[in-house]
Protein backbone atom coordinates (compact mmCIF):
# COMPACT_ATOMS: atom_id res chain seq x y z
CA UNK A 1 0.00 0.00 0.00
CA UNK A 2 1.47 3.30 -1.04
CA UNK A 3 1.26 6.64 0.68
CA UNK A 4 -0.46 9.38 -1.27
CA UNK A 5 1.82 12.30 -1.93
CA UNK A 6 1.46 15.49 -3.86
CA UNK A 7 5.04 16.71 -3.61
CA UNK A 8 8.11 17.81 -5.43
CA UNK A 9 6.47 19.43 -8.44
CA UNK A 10 8.42 22.36 -9.79
CA UNK A 11 5.60 24.74 -8.97
CA UNK A 12 5.45 23.59 -5.32
CA UNK A 13 9.21 23.97 -4.98
CA UNK A 14 9.13 27.48 -6.46
CA UNK A 15 6.28 28.59 -4.19
CA UNK A 16 8.04 27.13 -1.15
CA UNK A 17 11.26 28.97 -2.04
CA UNK A 18 9.36 32.23 -2.61
CA UNK A 19 7.55 31.86 0.72
CA UNK A 20 10.85 31.43 2.57
CA UNK A 21 12.37 34.39 0.75
CA UNK A 22 9.36 36.58 1.52
CA UNK A 23 9.62 35.53 5.16
CA UNK A 24 5.85 35.56 5.46
CA UNK A 25 5.00 33.25 8.34
CA UNK A 26 1.34 34.12 7.81
CA UNK A 27 1.60 33.17 4.13
CA UNK A 28 3.31 29.88 5.00
CA UNK A 29 0.62 28.99 7.56
CA UNK A 30 -2.10 29.89 5.06
CA UNK A 31 -0.41 27.79 2.36
CA UNK A 32 -0.07 24.79 4.71
CA UNK A 33 -3.65 25.14 5.94
CA UNK A 34 -5.06 25.21 2.40
CA UNK A 35 -2.98 22.23 1.27
CA UNK A 36 -4.17 20.29 4.35
CA UNK A 37 -7.75 21.27 3.58
CA UNK A 38 -7.34 19.92 0.04
CA UNK A 39 -6.25 16.53 1.46
CA UNK A 40 -8.88 16.24 4.22
CA UNK A 41 -11.74 14.95 1.99
CA UNK A 42 -9.44 12.18 0.76
CA UNK A 43 -8.52 11.20 4.33
CA UNK A 44 -12.20 11.25 5.35
CA UNK A 45 -13.21 9.07 2.39
CA UNK A 46 -10.36 6.62 3.06
CA UNK A 47 -11.51 6.33 6.67
CA UNK A 48 -15.12 5.82 5.56
CA UNK A 49 -14.06 3.27 2.93
CA UNK A 50 -12.21 1.10 5.43
CA UNK A 51 -14.94 1.43 8.10
CA UNK A 52 -17.63 0.23 5.68
CA UNK A 53 -15.47 -2.36 3.88
CA UNK A 54 -17.39 -5.63 3.61
CA UNK A 55 -15.35 -8.60 4.86
CA UNK A 56 -16.48 -12.10 3.89
CA UNK A 57 -15.50 -15.41 5.40
CA UNK A 58 -14.20 -18.41 3.53
CA UNK A 59 -16.90 -20.67 2.12
CA UNK A 60 -19.65 -18.08 2.35
CA UNK A 61 -20.13 -18.62 6.06
CA UNK A 62 -22.92 -16.58 7.62
CA UNK A 63 -21.25 -16.69 11.02
CA UNK A 64 -19.50 -13.66 12.37
CA UNK A 65 -20.72 -10.39 13.73
CA UNK A 66 -19.34 -7.54 15.75
CA UNK A 67 -15.76 -7.74 16.92
CA UNK A 68 -15.43 -9.56 20.25
CA UNK A 69 -12.44 -7.35 21.10
CA UNK A 70 -12.26 -3.77 22.29
CA UNK A 71 -10.32 -2.80 19.15
CA UNK A 72 -12.33 -3.57 16.01
CA UNK A 73 -10.13 -4.01 12.93
CA UNK A 74 -11.70 -1.53 10.52
CA UNK A 75 -12.21 1.27 13.07
CA UNK A 76 -8.64 0.87 14.34
CA UNK A 77 -7.21 1.17 10.82
CA UNK A 78 -9.44 4.17 10.04
CA UNK A 79 -8.18 5.97 13.14
CA UNK A 80 -4.57 5.49 11.98
CA UNK A 81 -5.00 7.34 8.66
CA UNK A 82 -3.08 10.63 8.85
CA UNK A 83 -2.27 13.77 6.85
CA UNK A 84 1.05 15.56 7.00
CA UNK A 85 1.85 18.83 5.22
CA UNK A 86 5.33 20.20 4.64
CA UNK A 87 6.09 23.65 3.30
CA UNK A 88 9.89 23.61 3.55
CA UNK A 89 12.10 20.92 2.01
CA UNK A 90 10.14 18.70 -0.39
CA UNK A 91 6.86 20.64 0.03
CA UNK A 92 3.46 19.00 -0.30
CA UNK A 93 0.89 16.82 1.40
CA UNK A 94 0.98 13.15 2.32
CA UNK A 95 -1.95 10.92 3.32
CA UNK A 96 -0.72 7.74 4.98
CA UNK A 97 -1.44 5.02 7.52
CA UNK A 98 0.54 5.49 10.72
CA UNK A 99 1.48 1.91 11.51
CA UNK A 100 2.78 3.01 14.92
CA UNK A 101 -0.80 3.94 15.84
CA UNK A 102 -1.85 0.33 15.19
CA UNK A 103 -1.40 -2.50 17.69
CA UNK A 104 1.66 -4.65 16.77
CA UNK A 105 -0.51 -7.58 15.64
CA UNK A 106 -2.49 -5.33 13.24
CA UNK A 107 0.36 -3.50 11.48
CA UNK A 108 0.20 -5.70 8.37
CA UNK A 109 -3.61 -5.61 8.14
CA UNK A 110 -4.04 -2.48 5.98
CA UNK A 111 -2.06 -4.21 3.21
CA UNK A 112 -3.87 -7.50 3.72
CA UNK A 113 -7.27 -5.80 3.48
CA UNK A 114 -6.25 -4.07 0.27
CA UNK A 115 -4.77 -7.28 -1.21
CA UNK A 116 -8.15 -8.92 -0.62
CA UNK A 117 -7.28 -12.15 1.22
CA UNK A 118 -5.70 -13.19 4.52
CA UNK A 119 -5.72 -16.14 6.90
CA UNK A 120 -5.78 -16.09 10.68
CA UNK A 121 -6.34 -18.48 13.57
CA UNK A 122 -9.89 -18.59 14.98
CA UNK A 123 -9.77 -16.68 18.29
CA UNK A 124 -6.07 -17.46 18.61
CA UNK A 125 -6.52 -21.25 18.18
CA UNK A 126 -3.48 -22.15 16.04
CA UNK A 127 -5.07 -25.52 15.10
CA UNK A 128 -8.07 -23.88 13.40
CA UNK A 129 -7.51 -21.31 10.65
CA UNK A 130 -9.93 -19.41 8.41
CA UNK A 131 -9.52 -17.23 5.35
CA UNK A 132 -11.25 -13.92 4.82
CA UNK A 133 -11.85 -11.73 1.78
CA UNK A 134 -12.25 -7.99 1.24
CA UNK A 135 -12.32 -5.67 -1.77
CA UNK A 136 -9.49 -3.23 -2.53
CA UNK A 137 -10.22 0.15 -0.96
CA UNK A 138 -7.04 2.29 -0.84
CA UNK A 139 -6.19 2.80 -4.53
CA UNK A 140 -9.86 2.89 -5.57
CA UNK A 141 -10.58 5.75 -3.17
CA UNK A 142 -7.43 7.63 -4.15
CA UNK A 143 -8.21 7.43 -7.86
CA UNK A 144 -11.61 8.96 -7.19
CA UNK A 145 -9.94 12.01 -5.56
CA UNK A 146 -6.88 12.53 -7.78
CA UNK A 147 -8.42 15.03 -10.21
CA UNK A 148 -10.05 17.07 -7.45
CA UNK A 149 -6.89 17.23 -5.35
CA UNK A 150 -4.72 18.17 -8.32
CA UNK A 151 -7.09 21.00 -9.26
CA UNK A 152 -7.30 22.21 -5.65
CA UNK A 153 -3.52 22.24 -5.19
CA UNK A 154 -3.08 24.12 -8.48
CA UNK A 155 -5.64 26.71 -7.32
CA UNK A 156 -3.83 27.11 -3.97
CA UNK A 157 -0.49 27.51 -5.76
CA UNK A 158 -1.90 30.13 -8.11
CA UNK A 159 -3.40 32.08 -5.19
CA UNK A 160 -0.15 31.99 -3.19
CA UNK A 161 1.93 33.02 -6.20
CA UNK A 162 -0.48 35.92 -6.77
CA UNK A 163 -0.06 36.98 -3.12
CA UNK A 164 3.73 36.84 -3.44
CA UNK A 165 3.85 39.03 -6.53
Amino acid sequence: MRDVRITGTGQLLNVSRDLRRAGGARLQRNFARRIRRAAEPLRDDLQNAVRTLPIRGQGGSKRGGPSPTTRPLRATIAAAIRISVRTSANPGAKVWIDRNALPPDMRAMPNKLDEGYWRHPVFGNKRRWVGQYASPWWDVTIRAHTARMTAEVERVLDDVQRDLS
